[in-house]
């Protein structure tokens, strides 16, 4: 250390260089960082999705769900296998542990489906791994000026979606509410039979009627020709004169409409519009991303052509806020350190040369993340928010070692280095300790480590600047600056000294009082209920109006289409998108809902109760019997069931599961803050099976006849302004009740008959979803729960499940947001335990006893003093961050340790033991306050200010940071010195003793 604090006095023109290249550099990575909300993290899940318009839950479990899951059986690394199979859709979920390389996972799920062969109809499967980069950035809508073309249509969104897809940064590209175009064929039964044809003879109406190819070359007029053929039915009247047989058109047998379907839809203020998710691709700047789609709609709006496109939702402009408001707190908690420095100093130009770490520090941080590859995100700049109250801590021990020797001893240059040389193995060891805090990261839950990291590499990097800055340019600065400063003497505290005499006096008295006191914290915060973190946005809506999976689809669409006109004739809402039905570009990234779901955003306007819109939504629910009508707050980050507790029963016996989910659900029910008890067995669907004699009929040619009677039939395609559709042969029968079902004609081998001669139909109710975990049947009864009493409620769930009595065979497993949260909570508690062993090795190492360092660790267990009294004054719920503060304050409380003992053990040279932490005390009483003052005044910003939706950087953490400080800072200046006599109780002893038989003996003389 002394060379290198000797080294930036002999070398002043290199560091007067080298501070204006970190100025320079932390600038220049400033503005290049790339800006996301959160690091890139991997969802240790694998998500493939199956679209199959037509085919009820039944067939997609049995067709769809079986065989992939099958194909899916063996790949490495995964942890358990759940699908689910509705009508129309089936998705699988593959978890894997946190050690599984995600990508590779993907590429290995990808090549295990791509052999299993699907049913007709029936989308390719889409896998899907998701991180965090895929955040949208940009939700954009797209409507059309009347008269415009279906095919202008689809020429258009194509233009519009591959300007998008061409902006550099873009990692994909989402559309819904595609239009579907189609011609349909629907057969006159009466007619067919008049003119003696069978069905059948449709089929093949458009086979060969279109063709485009070359037949060869020829020589005409002396010049070489190619020789071409070509077909293609353009319109209506083209495709009614096709003939299905000698002197029969189609347009005779059948009748022949153009019509423009949607693959899913998609409304925005109660106009059909299409709608665009954008996403960023990994490492790339979210803001430049989210400027350039801005300017592709300015550029189509300002054009004033057919289409109109509006930013609806863009989380590039969340970014932008999340970082802006992150670094006011960091500016706020930089001035509030300063004021508090001023304040103890008293002095200009010393709290000048102590801030200037600040600035250097932060630079140094920016330049070291650039560098490091991390990005700007609320976790870094939360890191920095949290270090800003640290950063003048190493520079206020040198300053003020500085300034106490300068108001006994003439200032000389030799001095500022001495003094600084004095304190530096103390700030060293005190900065290498909270560094220490961060090391054991490698043990926490794959998810968990990808977010703390890089806010624990911010904080090393932070600290580290501040170290070294506080080493070279702070007793650089102050030989320039206080050469003719007049400095006031600073007497240590009497008063305080002679308390502190007296607890050394009585130490068995304030130590029983701390461990009384930790005592009754712990306890306290054991009873206190944990909640989630907070990731609401009152800036936006969601509601969702769900109907059983057995009502029609028009009734589904029209009171769908009620509930929008209702919902945008608010004055506080700004605009309305409604939804239904399921997308490929959907599937896609594993996003499947059911078609009898219709789902709002709502975008409230600036300065309105979100609260108040969501109660007045719900509030209407009456006015649509049979459907469930569902709010809550909208954020891009929310999951859906961040506060929902999850048990699977899982077993051989169908009867036996049902049976116990019944149990599960109706002990879960009467548990206080249980807000709603589902069972995805709950809704369910009337199935008519036709049951086939073996003796009378073949099963597959029925099903083969009936699929083609009741169900739409592709029979080609047709061209319509330059406009490729489908052609579709419309189902003969559409049977509205039971007796007509009984009286479809099928073809038997002794002829047509009845079907109700050779099967029978057989009613049954039926779940309108499959659900499967590894292969096996189960039943998911979920429990959502308010969040402030998530550990509560999960705790008492566990408690009533033990008096559930399980059949054999039966399984009952606990998941959701409970587990989540218990897991990553203990996770953090054995992070804290290997932390506070790293940082009782960096003691030992420093003052090469194992005594001392016990006593600066024993600071640590104040912690949960304050933090709880901190949490009760505020009425802040507990949380996952609130346990990440502790785990922080681990690192920073040993600081003001650590500068105490250093002192005692300097002192100890010529003191006695009682001595010196009387001397120590006094002494480092000033430093103390200040370093810790310092940092609560920074962390205050973050208390009273707004937290980040996401962020771990939150309200909680701050409290519990404040609040474990003051106490700890507070107790360590009383306990950690009778701990310390205490352990060197004999020595001590014997030096009164002798100390008192010198005073005796010099009062003899």
């Amino acid at each position: 250390m002394n060379s290198l604090i000797q080294g930036a006095f002999r070398n002043k023109a290199a560091m007067i260089l080298i501070v204006i290249m970190v100025l320079a550099m932390g600038a220049l990575s400033y503005s290049k960082l790339p800006m996301e909300f959160l690091p890139e993290a991997d969802n240790p899940q694998v998500t493939v999705s199956v679209i199959g318009p037509g085919y009820d839950a039944s067939s997609m479990d049995q067709k769809v769900t079986g065989p992939l899951e099958q194909a899916l059986s063996g790949i490495k690394g995964k942890t358990n296998v759940f699908s689910s199979s509705g009508d129309g859709y089936s998705q699988v979920n593959l978890n894997f542990d946190s050690d599984t390389n995600m990508k590779d996972a993907k590429l290995e799920v990808e090549r295990a489906v791509s052999s299993v062969k699907l049913p007709d109809n029936v989308s390719p499967p889409y896998v899907v791994q998701l991180n965090t980069s895929m955040i949208p950035i940009s939700f954009v809508t797209l409507t059309f000026a009347e008269g415009v073309s279906d095919a202008q249509k689809e020429m258009l969104e194509r233009q519009i979606l591959d300007e998008f897809k061409a902006i550099d940064g873009v990692g994909s590209v989402q559309l819904s509410g595609k239009s579907l175009p189609r011609a349909s064929i629907v057969p006159d039964v009466a007619k067919l039979s008049e003119k003696g044809l069978p069905l059948q003879s449709l089929y093949g109406v458009l086979q060969g009627r279109a063709a485009s190819a070359t037949v060869g070359e020829s020589v005409l007029d002396g010049q070489a020709v190619s020789l071409n053929v070509s077909a293609s039915v353009q319109d209506e009247q083209t495709l009614r004169s096709l003939p299905v047989a000698p002197g029969v058109t189609l347009g005779e047998v059948a009748k022949v409409a153009l019509s423009d379907t949607k693959e899913s839809l998609f409304r925005i203020d109660g106009k059909d519009a299409l709608q665009f998710v954008i996403s960023k691709g990994a490492n790339s700047n979210a803001v430049n991303v989210g400027k350039a789609v801005n300017k592709i709609v300015d550029e189509h709006n300002e054009a004033k052509g057919p289409v109109e496109l509006k930013v609806i939702l863009s989380t590039s402009e969340q970014v932008v806020h999340s970082v802006n408001s992150m670094m006011r707190e960091v500016l706020l908690g930089a001035l509030f350190a300063t004021i508090v420095i001023l304040l103890f100093m008293r002095n200009i130009r010393a709290t000048l040369v102590t801030i200037v770490s600040i600035p250097l520090s932060l630079a140094m941080t920016l330049y070291l993340l650039d560098l490091s590859g991390i990005t700007l995100n609320i976790l870094t700049l939360g890191g920095v928010a949290v270090a800003v109250g640290r950063l003048v801590d190493d520079s206020i021990v040198v300053i003020e070692n500085i300034f106490r020797r300068l108001q006994k001893e003439k200032f000389s240059q030799q001095l500022i280095i001495d003094a600084t040389r004095e304190v530096a193995s103390a700030i060293t060891a005190s900065t290498l300790t909270t560094i220490a805090v961060f090391l054991p990261m490698s043990l926490l839950r794959g998810g968990l480590q990808a977010f703390l990291l890089p806010f624990a590499l911010t904080m090393t990097y932070s600290l580290l600047s501040s170290l070294v800055v506080a080493l070279t340019l702070v007793p650089l600065m102050s030989a320039g600056v206080l050469r003719n400063s007049s400095i006031k003497e600073h007497h240590p505290s009497k008063r305080f000294v002679r308390f502190l005499e007296k607890c050394l006096r009585f130490k068995l008295l304030p130590i029983t009082g701390a461990v009384v006191l930790l005592a009754a914290s712990v306890g306290t915060y054991a009873s206190m209920p944990k909640g989630a973190i907070d990731s609401s946005n009152a800036e936006n809506v969601n509601v969702t109006l769900d109907y059983p999976a057995d009502t029609p689809i028009a009734d589904v669409l029209e009171n769908g289409s009620r509930l929008e006109r209702a919902l945008m004739s608010r004055e506080d809402v700004e605009w309305v998108a409604m939804s239904n039905g399921n997308s490929a570009d959907s599937a896609q990234y594993g996003s499947v809902l059911s078609p009898t779901q219709v789902t709002y955003m709502l975008k409230i306007r600036p300065g309105e109760d979100a609260e108040k819109v969501m109660a007045d939504v719900k509030a209407e629910a009456a006015a649509y019997p049979g459907a469930e009508l569902n709010t809550s707050a909208g954020d891009f980050m929310s999951s859906g069931s961040s506060t929902q507790v999850i048990i699977d029963i899982t077993g051989n016996n169908a009867e036996q599961i049902a049976l116990t989910a019944e149990q599960v659900a109706a002990k879960i029910q009467p548990i206080k803050d249980v807000l709603k008890v589902e069972s995805n067995q709950q809704v369910k669907k009337t199935v008519y099976t036709l049951e086939v004699n073996p003796a009378e009929a073949k099963a597959e040619e029925i099903a083969m006849q009936l699929q083609g009677m009741l169900n739409p039939i592709p029979a080609g395609s047709m061209t319509v302004d330059g406009q490729s559709i489908p052609v579709w042969i419309e189902p003969v029968l559409k049977p509205k009740s039971e007796s007509e079902l009984s009286g479809i004609t099928v073809m038997t081998e002794s002829g047509p008959e009845p079907v109700s001669n050779v099967a029978k139909w057989a009613k049954a109710e039926q779940s309108t979803t499959f659900f499967h975990k590894d292969g096996n049947s189960y039943i998911r009864v979920t429990a959502s729960v308010e969040p402030t009493q998530l550990s509560k409620v999960g705790s008492e769930i566990d408690k009533q499940l033990k008096d559930v009595s399980l059949p054999e065979g039966v399984k009952l497993n606990v998941g959701g947001a409970s587990a989540d949260q218990s897991a990553d909570m203990m996770s953090l508690f054995m992070m804290m335990i290997v932390s506070v062993g790293v940082v009782y090795l960096i003691m030992v190492f420093t003052f090469k006893t194992l005594k001392a360092p016990l006593a600066i660790i024993s600071s640590i267990f104040f912690v949960p003093i304050g933090a709880v009294l901190g949490l009760l004054l505020t009425g802040i719920t507990p949380d996952f961050t609130a346990i990440f503060g502790v785990v922080m304050l681990i690192g920073i409380v040993v600081t003001n340790a650590i500068v105490l003992i250093d002192r005692v053990k300097h002192n100890e040279e010529r003191m006695t033991i009682r001595e010196a932490l009387l001397e120590a005390a006094g002494t480092r009483m000033r430093p103390i306050l200040m370093t810790a003052i310092a940092t609560v005044g920074a962390m205050l910003p973050l208390v009273f200010g707004s937290s980040e939706s996401g962020s771990i950087v939150s309200q909680s953490l701050a409290v519990v940071v404040i609040g474990g400080l003051i106490v700890s800072t507070l107790l360590t200046l009383v306990i950690v010195p009778c701990l310390y006599e205490l352990l060197y109780f004999r020595k001590s002893s014997l030096q009164r003793k002798l100390a008192a038989q010198s005073v005796q003996e010099a009062a003899a003389q």
